[in-house]
């Protein structure tokens, strides 16, 4: 059979767009200022990174002189537990800008994440990591939406908007297409596989563009 072997393109409907307006992200970050992981609300909201990719950040990954972030791995929920692999596809490896606000937030995280080593000592296990749990581990998925995010959009008064974390992603991708950026940019900065997904999963915004 010549389609043995092929994935068949998926009937389901597609999973809506949900979108932060930028009155409701400015409401999260002003409520997230101060937290422990005020850093990595910002840089979802500035980057669009995964949640995974986010996770999976080292600090050799970032160049805060250079305000450059490059993505080479994701945090991933293996049935053996939290490991790290590649990212989703090839175009996942990308090097993408840092906004002096980011830079200066990754700035105050780092010196805090120096404070929080010191004081635990030996209990903190060292893994480079960006955006760690408490004691320096890869952070699990669950703990880092129903702990931190989850908590943050009910006192940001959002909480009741049905916004997942990826909807940080669509955010940012939002905010590229109403600055007319172009879609080839937007795919790159996304890391998309294809123009084509791009397309497909903004195709909502072209109306306006």
């Amino acid at each position: 059979n010549v389609a043995t072997g092929e994935r068949p393109r998926s009937s389901r409907q597609r999973e809506e767009i949900m979108p932060l307006s930028s009155e409701q992200a400015r409401a999260l970050l002003s409520t997230a200022k101060g937290e422990r992981n005020e850093a990595l609300f910002i840089v979802a909201v500035y980057t669009g990174l995964r949640q995974g990719e986010l996770l999976g950040l080292k600090w050799a990954d970032l160049d805060l002189a250079g305000r450059r972030l490059s993505v080479r791995r994701s945090l991933k929920v293996t049935a053996h537990g939290l490991n790290f692999g590649p990212p989703k596809n090839y175009a996942s490896r990308r090097s993408l800008p840092l906004s002096k606000a980011a830079v200066a937030v990754l700035q105050a995280h780092r010196t805090r994440q120096n404070e929080e080593r010191l004081r635990l000592g030996e209990l903190w296990q060292d893994h480079d990591l960006v955006f760690p749990n408490r004691v320096g581990k890869p952070m699990d998925h669950g703990n880092l939406y129903d702990r931190e995010y989850k908590p943050l959009l009910d006192e940001a008064g959002i909480g009741g908007e049905g916004f997942t974390f990826h909807s940080l992603r669509h955010t940012f991708a939002t905010e590229l297409f109403n600055q007319r950026k172009r879609p080839k940019i937007i795919q790159s900065l996304l890391g998309h596989s294809s123009i084509t997904q791009t397309m497909d999963t903004y195709s909502h915004l072209l109306d306006d563009v």
